[in-house]
């Protein structure tokens, strides 16, 4: 008898996992950076891992990580699928900027680029070379931003009913975009143990190694999701400019260290106050966040 099967979280976890709870087996997704194997080892390999998988997991030693439901799955990736959309329209942006810099030393605004008709791009002095280089970067950049609109409507059409994505629109600097972000990055509240475990997961604590005092190295600092570091962090620059209170607190924290350091701890603040917010279900108190 089968009492639960251990499946390494790699990049394609998705569909063997969803497939064996579908047939009602206990699944555990392994934290395979988290797995102790013995260095001395002759001979491994996948039969060899998984003997020893199974064995952590029959001894319950075996780590273990978070499955996203399905459903929420899917729509937390749509997100990420918008942030990679993006990602390649900068791409594509600043691709034409560079064409123009090069041929007519004109640095355009992005802004003006992204006003331009389909007349506007044809009538630029370039040679015809130039110009349908420029034209497919355009047309590129067009049709990504069709999708990614196409995308944030159908996230907002489902996430706007939720109490948590209401919530976090609270937070100073937090907008639909950021809300999406932490909302369905973070998931399931509950499955943090502290509030501690939730801004090591957003990538929010430092990673070092001390004795006596003394810095001796670093730990894994990359461990955490980089989506949740990037909207807090994007958070924090927002709020510093919108919120007097938090603006203070960020020029107190200048005073004493650099500014990339004073940005991360307005970050953490921001991390701590959504964590207990979407914890109580209560709104954001800039005063209890920041004093």
């Amino acid at each position: 008898q089968i009492d639960a099967v251990a499946v390494e979280s790699t990049y394609n976890w998705y569909w063997l996992v969803d497939a064996l709870q579908a047939e009602g087996y206990d699944v555990r997704l392994v934290n395979t950076a988290a797995v102790v194997v013995y260095d001395g080892l002759k001979y491994s390999g996948d039969f060899a891992d998984a003997r020893h998988l199974a064995h952590l997991l029959r001894i319950d030693l075996l780590p273990c990580g978070y499955i996203y439901p399905k459903e929420p799955r899917a729509l937390r990736d749509l997100a990420r699928k918008r942030a990679q959309l993006v990602r390649q329209k900068t791409t594509q942006l600043l691709s034409i900027k560079n064409l123009l810099v090069r041929n007519l030393g004109r640095d355009t605004p992005s802004y003006t680029i992204k006003t331009w008709t389909a007349e506007q791009v044809a009538a630029l002095p370039l040679l015809p070379e130039q110009l349908l280089a420029l034209q497919a970067n355009w047309t590129v950049m067009q049709a990504l931003a069709q999708q990614i609109q196409a995308v944030e409507a159908e996230l907002l059409r489902q996430l706007k009913p939720s109490k948590d994505f209401q919530l976090l629109k609270t937070v100073s600097g937090i907008g639909d975009i950021l809300s999406m972000t932490i909302c369905l990055e973070t998931g399931d509240i509950t499955r943090f143990d502290s509030c501690g475990n939730f801004t090591s997961y957003a990538r929010m604590v430092t990673s070092k190694r001390e004795s006596n005092g003394k810095k001796k190295g670093e730990g894994n600092r990359k461990c955490g999701n980089r989506y949740l570091c990037w909207a807090f962090m994007e958070a924090a620059h927002f709020a510093i400019g919108s919120d007097e209170l938090i603006k203070r607190f960020y020029q107190r924290k200048c005073a004493k260290s650099l500014k990339v350091v004073a940005m991360k701890a307005v970050a953490h603040k921001l991390a701590r106050a959504c964590y207990n917010m979407l914890k109580d279900g209560v709104e954001f108190d800039v005063k209890r966040a920041f004093n």
